[in-house]
């Protein structure tokens, strides 16, 4: 019975995921080891749950009634553990959170630590993804993003202040380079691009003038989808680079990077973590919450 239970569950995250590589991540097991246990699910019942194909795997009619009778059990199950955890002194569990590169860098690492250090018996794990995943179906707790990027039937907490963004060189580029004076000589220089990870086109930069926003599809030699990689090629000295100030903040005051176009710097709204308004919040998450909050 015990071995079936396992075979029904293992059942129900794939379904779910619609997915064995993400299912197998999730239960941390091997893709293979997780392929045969629903195979042998299959077998034992003598009926085919899962329709496989090369990219994707869903339930037959079969498995989606079986998986809509078993995923609020296994719900239920889950909510009696995090009661009984809300009990204990220490609260435990794993957040699997997915975030963009920069919020990870500049808002999650830093605040973890003390988080972490506070409450042991909590993991916190950060998927660095700059596409507009769907945090459900990828099994995450909880997104981070742009406040204007969350979807509105999310419930959406801020993180961090509003986010400003600049235009940076070297010295060295400049001596070589006449600095632009207007958003439209940018197209004249080499910058460096962001290749966007969710439709994969090149980003536009987006500038302000007063409450106007301005876009320019710039050129130039290296396109990147890594922040530390653009900030590197930026400081070598490889053309303009369009970064968030915070990571360069410090390079501007010792002269090492010179402000471009500083009057047209747009402020994005701050980041937000984002969960489903129907996720069952356990202890540990309400704590992590509570802690990422902005102030």
């Amino acid at each position: 019975m015990r071995r079936t239970f396992n075979e029904l569950y293992a059942f129900t995250v794939v379904a779910r995921h619609r997915s064995f590589t993400r299912a197998a991540a999730q239960l941390g097991m091997s893709q293979s080891a997780l392929s045969q246990t629903v195979k042998n699910l299959e077998e034992g019942l003598g009926v085919r749950l899962l329709t496989r194909s090369t990219r994707s795997v869903f339930p037959t009619e079969a498995g989606e009634r079986l998986l809509s009778r078993l995923g609020p059990q296994f719900d239920d199950m889950e909510e009696a553990l995090d009661e009984l955890n809300s009990a204990r002194k220490s609260p435990r569990g794993t957040i699997r959170i997915s975030s963009g590169e920069h919020p990870a860098i500049a808002v999650l690492q830093p605040k973890l630590t003390d988080f972490l250090k506070d409450y042991p018996d909590i993991s916190v794990e950060v998927g660095v993804d700059g596409g507009m995943i769907d945090i459900v179906s990828e099994g995450f707790d909880a997104g981070v993003r742009l406040g204007q990027q969350v979807a509105k039937d999310m419930i959406a907490i801020r993180i961090s202040a509003d986010i400003r963004m600049c235009m940076v060189a070297t010295p060295d580029y400049l001596s070589r380079y006449p600095a632009p004076s207007s958003p439209e000589d940018l197209t004249k220089h080499r910058c460096i691009n962001t290749r966007m990870p969710t439709h994969g086109g090149v980003f536009a930069w987006e500038l302000m003038q007063g409450d106007e926003e301005i876009k320019v599809r710039v050129e130039g030699p290296a396109t990147f989808n890594s922040l530390p990689l653009r900030l590197a090629a930026t400081l070598d000295g490889v053309g303009i680079g369009y970064l968030p100030f915070d990571r360069v903040d410090a390079q501007l005051a010792e002269g090492l990077l010179l402000p471009i176009l500083e009057s047209y710097w747009p402020t994005w709204d701050g980041y937000h973590l984002y969960y489903p308004n129907r996720r069952q919040m356990s202890p540990a998450f309400r704590l992590l919450i509570d802690h990422l909050r902005h102030r």
